[in-house]
C-alpha cells in the first residue's frame, strides 16, 4: 500500500450516558493527519448517525477506508456498517480483538421489546466476523465494500506492531483524552 493512503479510525470512550467518539485520519506511513470528534448515546441507537456526521464533518475526499473499533459502541449502540459504507462511499472495516460467540445472548439479556428487536435487526444485518492474523495476533474483522482478504491486507498495512491498527489505536487514545477533558470541564 502506498504510504500516503489514508484511513479514518473511529473509537470511543464512555462514562455516564454519553460516549465520546474520536475519528483520526492516519496515513499508511502512520502519520496522523486529522482529528474529529462526535458523541452518541450510551445504550442508544444513534452510533451509525454519529459516525456518519463525524466523517462528514471531516470533509475529506482523501480518506480511502473507515476502520471502526467494533460494531457495538456505547453499550450495544450497534453500528450499521452497510449504511455507513453507502453514505461514505468507502469500505468500512470493523476490527475487534477478542474471540466471542456473538452479541445476541447479551442483547437478549439487556433489552426487550422494540429496543431488542431494533438491535437484533441491526446486529443480524452485519457481515460475518472472520478471524485473521496480524503480526502474530488474531484479530476479528467484518468488512463492507471490500473483500475479506483485501480487508485483512488493509488491517495489516495499518498495523505496525501487535494487532491494533494505528488509526483505531490512536482514535481510542484521543477519545479517552477528550472524554476526560469533557468530564473535568463539566464537573468543575
Amino acid at each position: 500500500m502506498k504510504p500516503g493512503v489514508r484511513a479514518l479510525g473511529v473509537a470511543e470512550s464512555y462514562r455516564g450516558n454519553r460516549s465520546t467518539l474520536a475519528g483520526v485520519v492516519v496515513t499508511a506511513a502512520r502519520a496522523v493527519d486529522g482529528f474529529e470528534f462526535s458523541s452518541c448515546t450510551v445504550g442508544g441507537l444513534d452510533a451509525t448517525e454519529s459516525i456518519r456526521d463525524l466523517y462528514s464533518d471531516l470533509d475529506r475526499d482523501d480518506i480511502r477506508y473507515l476502520l471502526l473499533a467494533g460494531v457495538a459502541l456505547a453499550w450495544f449502540n450497534v453500528v450499521d456498517l452497510r449504511a455507513l459504507s453507502r453514505v461514505a462511499d468507502r469500505p468500512v472495516i470493523s476490527v475487534t480483538f477478542e474471540e466471542s460467540d456473538g452479541l445476541e445472548p447479551a442483547l437478549r439479556r439487556e433489552f426487550d421489546g422494540d429496543a431488542l428487536d431494533r438491535r437484533l435487526a441491526a446486529y443480524r444485518s452485519l457481515p460475518d466476523r472472520r478471524a485473521t492474523t496480524v503480526n502474530g495476533e488474531t484479530v476479528y474483522i467484518r468488512a463492507v465494500g471490500i473483500g475479506q482478504e483485501e480487508a485483512a491486507d488493509v488491517v495489516e498495512a495499518y498495523t505496525p506492531a501487535g494487532g491494533r491498527p494505528e488509526p483505531v489505536r490512536v482514535a481510542r487514545q484521543a477519545a479517552r483524552a477528550a472524554d476526560r477533558f469533557v468530564r473535568r470541564t463539566t464537573d468543575a
